[in-house]
């Protein structure tokens, strides 16, 4: 089943990376920028549109008062010919504030002025005089920077062989151009405010659903799907899952993924008790016809008399009787733990149990030699205290089995900076191959060739440490390279669990 855990942790990890947040601000930064790109495509038009007005407007009161100038300028009837004696065309009626008159003679400027806000005129300074004599003649208006500001001039060829030049400020077209800008920006920035919590809002209640089947599929790929008895009973829920939006049908497609992998887990459940079951009941009957063979076994050695071979025989059918007797005992040992039976649990002396179960081994291997290394105080774990020495022996044993003679064992046992209890066995072997650590806590799982020396072995030895450990509510793990192999059990102290 670790192929449907993985299945559910990629569902999760599809909605979550990236999170809906994320997306969230995603689509709100979207929709600001093609709302900044709208308003900005709007203000650029609306900004030209009413320049092109502004100018027109300008450009028809220029018109009227270049006119006005030109009119006023006509010679008198006394003097047709001198231009000296001609009038002074700011000083025609109806010119507005503002307004700027200028006569050219060749290249000499006659006269020249404007009108103030007062109705006063102004003279217009050297370098003005200079800017108006290049203007262009006759060709429409051009605007210009005086030394008042800027205006919109325009200069005419005249019937007497003078130019009159005409302008008006643009000081008050410059001034609405500029409110136009800031009343767009300030309104642009208003609705780019408003949409930005208007779309926040949708967009949050649009994502509530995305959110639920994030929330459902973090839910089931943080579920331990690999083993065990599963209750899947997360779900998407039915607002969620209407297959009418597109969103509801992925949430109707996970809700059917889910059902599956529901049934699929219950069948595996259903199945693996089925298989305890007959493990347990298996090991359970095998037990009585085993004790039987080796009774036989013994009665036979002591009432018959055998040739050498049959006794070599009979002293084979004893010790296979005996190690099928040890599998059956372990097989019915893990049938137990995997119902979940409690631990029978009292004060275990961790230390004293560590020290007889190594003098142990030390008489059934005396040519490894074995090391402890103690605390100066005893450590006290709760515990059954059989399982914990079938713990160490089964330990023990696995580095006496798959170790040279030669091999130093060290056992050590220490307490944490948490206050737990850690037992150490660690040996100076070949090491175990790092394909092999992953799995070797698994049922039948054997890595013969990894370390010389290997004896015909079930395979169930770890298997039984870690289901022991864990029973206990602790820890088992493993370090391995050449020239160093640990394992390290983790228990509660009694002060622990106390606390």
């Amino acid at each position: 089943m670790s192929t449907l855990s993985g299945v559910a942790r990629t569902s999760g990890r599809s909605w979550l990376n990236p999170s809906t947040w994320h997306l969230r601000t995603k689509l709100v930064l979207v929709a600001m920028a093609l709302l900044v790109a709208i308003c900005s495509a709007v203000g650029v038009v609306s900004y030209a549109s009413m320049d092109m007005v502004f100018n027109r407007q300008l450009d028809r009161q220029l018109e009227q008062a270049s006119s006005r100038a030109n009119d006023f300028g006509r010679p008198p009837s006394n003097f047709p010919s001198s231009p000296s004696g001609r009038p002074d065309p700011l000083e025609a009626r109806g010119q507005a504030a503002g307004t700027l008159n200028a006569r050219i003679d060749g290249s000499t400027v006659r006269s020249s002025g404007l009108i103030d806000a007062q109705g006063n005129r102004v003279s217009l300074s050297a370098a003005d005089e200079q800017v108006l004599l290049s203007l262009p003649k006759d060709t429409g208006p051009v605007d210009r920077s005086l030394s008042n500001g800027d205006y919109r001039l325009v200069a005419v060829d005249t019937a007497y062989g003078d130019v009159i030049v005409t302008g008006l400020p643009l000081a008050d077209k410059q001034s609405a151009e500029a409110s136009l800008v800031w009343t767009m920006v300030l309104v642009s920035l208003g609705g780019l405010v408003i949409i930005g919590l208007a779309g926040t809002v949708i967009i949050r209640r649009t994502m509530r659903p995305l959110e639920q089947l994030s929330e459902v599929a973090t839910k089931v790929s943080r579920l331990p799907l690999d083993a065990g008895e599963v209750a899947l009973a997360v779900r998407v829920p039915p607002s969620a899952a209407h297959p009418g939006t597109e969103v509801g049908s992925v949430g109707h497609a996970l809700n059917q993924m889910l059902n599956n992998v529901s049934s699929a887990l219950e069948a595996r459940q259903e199945s693996e008790t089925k298989v305890r079951q007959f493990v347990a009941d298996a090991s359970h009957e095998l037990r009585t016809p085993l004790t039987a063979i080796r009774g036989y076994t013994e009665l036979l050695r002591m009432t018959e008399n055998f040739t050498d071979d049959g006794r070599k025989s009979l002293a084979r059918v004893q010790s296979q009787s005996e190690r099928m007797t040890t599998l059956v005992e372990d097989l019915l040992l893990l049938a137990r733990l995997d119902e979940g039976q409690p631990v029978k649990v009292t004060d275990v002396d961790l230390t004293q149990l560590v020290v007889e179960t190594v003098s142990d081994e030390k008489v059934m291997a005396p040519d490894h030699i074995w090391q402890l290394q103690l605390p100066d105080e005893p450590v006290t774990v709760r515990g059954d205290a059989t399982q914990l020495h079938q713990v160490l022996a089964n330990l023990l044993s696995n580095a006496r089995k798959h170790t040279e003679a030669g091999t130093t064992v060290v056992t050590g046992v220490m307490l944490s900076a948490d206050g737990s209890a850690v037992v150490t066995v660690t040996d100076n072997g070949p090491g175990i191959p790092e394909d092999f650590q992953s799995r070797i806590f698994s049922r039948f799982a054997r890595a013969d060739a990894a370390r010389s020396g290997s004896e015909g072995t079930s395979g169930l030895g770890l298997s039984i440490v870690e289901s022991i450990v864990e029973a206990h509510g602790g820890s088992v793990e493993v370090t391995s390279r050449p020239g160093r192999t640990e394992f390290a059990l983790r228990l509660s102290t009694v002060s622990n669990e106390r606390v």
